[in-house]
């Protein structure tokens, strides 16, 4: 037998829903896609945005200790523009 690493050696819970939920899931899908194909997506979505969340919360977390340890912050008005220069800049990457 041939092994691929893609292969999906796990299983997820079934998970009870009702009904309406079950039938709005079943009107979004698209042609040729599957629930499993849906709920697969959805979970690694998810996974992703947690991992996101969690690595923010660390750098948050960081950030403020080292302004308690040194006393050292950069002003509000200064990271609003850096963060607008860098909107500005992909924006005419995007050519918009």
């Amino acid at each position: 037998m041939y092994y691929d690493d893609t292969m999906k050696d796990a299983v997820i819970p079934q998970v009870r829903v009702e009904s309406q939920l079950r039938a709005s899931l079943d009107s979004v899908l698209l042609p040729g896609e599957t629930l499993s194909d849906f709920v697969e997506v959805a979970v690694r979505n998810a996974v992703e945005y947690r991992r996101v969340q969690t690595d923010f919360a660390s750098r948050c977390d960081a950030s403020l200790a080292e302004y308690e340890r040194t006393g050292v912050s950069i002003p509000a008005a200064q990271v609003i523009a850096k963060l607008e220069s860098k909107l500005a800049k992909r924006r005419k990457q995007l050519g918009g």
